[in-house]
């Protein structure tokens, strides 16, 4: 990694640090909610923190800035691997096919049918959150087993090269 390269991530990270420590400090000892930041219908003996609106914005900003950077890596990497091995960097891409795969497989196992929740009148209980959730709940499960049949495998595979 060059020098630059490492003096920049080195002070974005230690930038992160700050920024986190004292949206944390304003979350933490900001006080309590009032007015219209205060949510009806809970208990008045819970802790309802001033500043939940700047930790939620702060995390979806740093989830933000994760996802771009993996995203601008892997086009780099790829662009990288292109020019020095165009058979492996398209090789490489079979991951991404595999997983885009998984995703469409478990949209398809999801189910859209509307929820009967009791006392539920938010706009969330339609077909394609559902789905959504469905996704995510089946990407998971699979992606598990996949991962447990892989250490499994390689466990006896490594066997066989020791046996042999």
């Amino acid at each position: 990694m060059s020098k630059l390269t490492y003096k920049a991530s080195y002070y974005a990270l230690y930038a992160m640090f700050a920024i986190i420590l004292i949206v944390m400090g304003i979350f933490f000892f900001g006080g309590d909610a009032t007015g219209d930041a205060v949510i009806p219908g809970v208990d008045p003996e819970m802790w309802q923190p001033a500043q939940t609106d700047a930790l939620l914005y702060l995390m979806y900003v740093l989830f933000g800035l994760a996802v771009a950077a993996t995203i601008i890596a892997a086009v780099f990497q790829f662009g990288a691997a292109l020019k020095d091995n165009p058979a492996g960097a398209i090789k490489s891409l079979l991951g991404l096919v595999l997983l885009v795969v998984v995703l469409v497989v478990a949209w398809a196992m999801g189910d859209g049918t509307p929820m009967n929740i009791p006392g539920y009148d938010g706009s969330d209980n339609v077909p394609f959150w559902l789905k959504i959730t469905d996704m995510f709940l089946y990407s998971i499960y699979i992606l598990l087993f996949v991962t447990i049949v892989a250490i499994i495998a390689s466990g006896i595979k490594k066997k066989n090269i020791i046996i042999n």
